[in-house]
């Protein structure tokens, strides 16, 4: 089963029992059919954007800077200037 299958039919799961209780077809107390079912959509969305936004900062604070990256960017902005200076472009 490929990943898009699973994330299809997680999908179709979750949204069958979402259904299932909006509709009533499950006994609930009448209070949460009427004051928390309906809103149970958002609250997930906004748990996955927080949960998303999370990850990210994570990704952010845990960034690795790569030295060996830094040191041939300036060889080759310094290749880059002497190649100019001998088209004779003036560069700082």
């Amino acid at each position: 089963m490929t990943r898009a299958q699973q994330t299809i039919s997680v999908l179709l799961l979750v949204s069958s029992l979402y259904l299932s209780l909006y509709l009533g077809l499950v006994p609930l107390n009448e209070t949460v059919q009427t004051e928390i079912i309906p809103v149970l959509p958002f609250y997930g969305l906004i748990s996955f954007a927080c949960y998303l936004m999370a990850r990210l900062g994570l990704a952010i604070l845990t960034f690795n800077d790569v030295p060996e990256a830094h040191e041939e960017l300036q060889k080759e902005i310094e290749q880059a200037k002497e190649e100019l200076r001998r088209g004779n472009v003036e560069v700082e």
